[in-house]
């Protein structure tokens, strides 16, 4: 059985173990994946400013999600699943939980800059392709989708 409980800041490191994790998955050069470890940092004081939820199955956290205020959208910062515990439904089952939390705060619509290797995620979870965000890693080009969800 799978709980969903907020994230204590004391969870940091083993979130962001489980965040590399699950960004190793999708099989990137490891040299990106050290360029990118500052931005998959999970922090104690990240934890106490966003909204973080963790799914939990026999005391072990296999999965997380994480809302973030910018001041004028909420957006799901994170959601993440180890590998071994993917297409079970702990995404959908966060994913859900996520739009919840989000209603609850007041907010009309989630957003979301997506890897792409999500994007079809979040399309079957009912977000839509709204824009994109260019960028680059180590020289190489990427573009990340930018999804949204109406609430």
């Amino acid at each position: 059985m799978i709980t969903i409980q907020r994230a204590i800041p004391e969870q940091a490191g083993e979130l962001t173990a489980l965040t590399v994790a699950a960004k190793r998955h999708w099989n990137y050069p490891e040299k990106w994946i050290q360029i990118w470890l500052p931005l998959l940092t999970v922090t104690p004081d990240y934890i106490r400013e966003n909204e973080a939820w963790v799914a939990v199955q026999n005391d072990r956290r296999i999965a997380y999600y994480s809302l973030k205020n910018d001041g004028v959208l909420l957006w799901l910062d994170n959601l993440w699943v180890l590998p071994e515990f993917m297409r079970q439904g702990i995404g959908r089952d966060l994913f859900q939980h996520a739009l919840e939390r989000s209603r609850a705060l007041g907010a009309n619509t989630l957003r979301t800059e997506s890897d792409p290797n999500a994007q079809n995620f979040y399309e079957r979870m009912g977000a839509r392709k709204i824009g994109e965000h260019q960028t680059e890693v180590d020289g190489q080009p990427r573009v990340l989708p930018v999804m949204e969800i109406v609430l």
